[in-house]
């Protein structure tokens, strides 16, 4: 299933007082749409979903779908690693009518293939909406075999997979071995161009909140067959990227958005604000893209 080329894993939001901002969401919301975002991920880790509440999710998932109105699908966080909490979330979650949801791989229970093949599968039972699952290996200990994925492929439901593993094999293995209409999409930005070499479908972006039109236009040149121009902006903006990540998810992200003037509020602990020398440093990456494409 194709929920668009660029899905933006939203941040969330936060007031003075720590607590979601739902004007600065809207007006977030309504920016990302505006500038390359063809579908929203609200409440994943880069909302800091580990800080979020279930009834703040709740709730900014049915703020989401109201602003949004069907102009791009909005696919709600409802993973974790309590299967029976997954479940509540995601019944909860298709009442206030998101498009589709994802599941991140269970973290710290370190759960077999089996147990995570189980869990997948369960929760794919309670719900008619379509599901990414999430594979990323780096956060959550556990990673998603290539067996796993093909096997949850046969659910009906389970229609994408958001690969944030790196392994390029793996991909190609579950490309080749899952049903015609199941998606790969790449979890990291960097690496966006070589999973569409390969068969993916798009990205699950944290670099689209500041660089979503630019995007686009690295993956219209790649789809339109002008690799080289493909690749000349992959180079351009693969700094960028990196940038985004040199302080842990999403304090980088948020710090650019405030530069851009899109107010975004700071972070929850255990997620602290980048200092001055980061901030220094984000910010003259932000002047040199501005000076490349000016």
């Amino acid at each position: 299933m194709n929920f668009g080329q660029i899905l933006t894993a939203m941040v969330t939001p936060f007031d003075e007082h720590g607590e979601i901002d739902f004007q600065a969401t809207k007006n977030l919301i309504n920016y990302l749409i505006a500038n390359g975002t063809d579908g929203l991920v609200v409440s994943g880790t880069t909302g800091e979903s580990p800080t979020l509440t279930e009834q703040e999710k709740i709730n900014l998932f049915k703020f989401t779908v109201e602003v949004v109105n069907g102009r791009i699908p909005v696919i709600a966080g409802t993973g974790s690693n309590n299967t029976r909490e997954s479940i509540e979330l995601t019944k909860l979650a298709e009442d206030v009518g998101v498009d589709g949801i994802m599941l991140v791989s269970p973290y710290y229970n370190n759960p077999s293939q089996e147990g995570l093949y189980q869990h997948f599968k369960t929760i794919a039972e309670v719900t008619s909406l379509p599901i990414i699952l999430y594979n990323i290996p780096g956060r959550s200990v556990v990673n998603i075999a290539a067996e796993t994925v093909i096997r949850l492929s046969k659910t009906p439901n389970i229609v994408a997979i958001k690969e944030a593993s790196g392994n390029l094999d793996a991909m190609v293995e579950i490309i080749n071995h899952t049903p015609e209409g199941f998606s790969l999409y790449s979890g990291d930005d960097g690496l966006t161009i070589p999973i569409l070499s390969i068969g993916g479908i798009g990205v699950i972006s944290v670099a689209s909140h500041v660089l979503g039109n630019e995007m686009q236009t690295m993956i219209g040149h790649f789809k339109s067959g002008n690799i080289q121009e493909a690749a000349r902006e992959h180079r351009r903006l693969l700094p960028m990227m990196k940038a985004l990540f040199a302080a842990p998810n999403p304090s980088p992200v948020k710090a650019a958005l405030n530069l851009n003037g899109i107010p975004v509020g700071g972070v929850r602990l255990p997620m602290i604000p980048l200092n001055d020398e980061q901030l220094r440093t984000l910010q003259q990456v932000l002047n040199i893209q501005e000076k490349v494409t000016s």
